[in-house]
């Protein structure tokens, strides 16, 4: 598996229109998980999580035009460009169901 953490600074208002703008979203090919984390210290921090089945998926999604009409609905609501940690998935346990 591969995937990416990337770190948001969002506007105020922005934790709302991430949200808006995902839910009901026909995911990708490949995609195994999304997680989003906002911060208990500052609200407008998140920490998103995308997990893709194999490094290949990842970047034809990365590379693909409605990941970046999604981007750009995003980026409207970014303080300042993200941090992308991008990167192989080299432990995974999913505990219970």
């Amino acid at each position: 598996m591969y995937g990416t953490v990337a770190r948001l600074r969002l506007k105020p208002g922005g934790v709302e229109a991430l949200r808006r703008t995902s839910e009901g979203q026909e995911p990708p090919p490949g995609a195994v998980a999304f997680y989003a984390y906002q911060m208990d210290a500052d609200p407008n921090e998140v920490y998103m999580v995308a997990v893709f089945e194999s490094r290949e998926s990842y970047v034809a999604n990365a590379q693909s035009p409605e990941q970046n009409a999604q981007y750009q609905e995003w980026a409207k609501w970014f303080e300042k460009e993200p941090e992308w940690h991008d990167g192989e998935i080299i432990y995974a346990e999913q505990v219970g169901e």
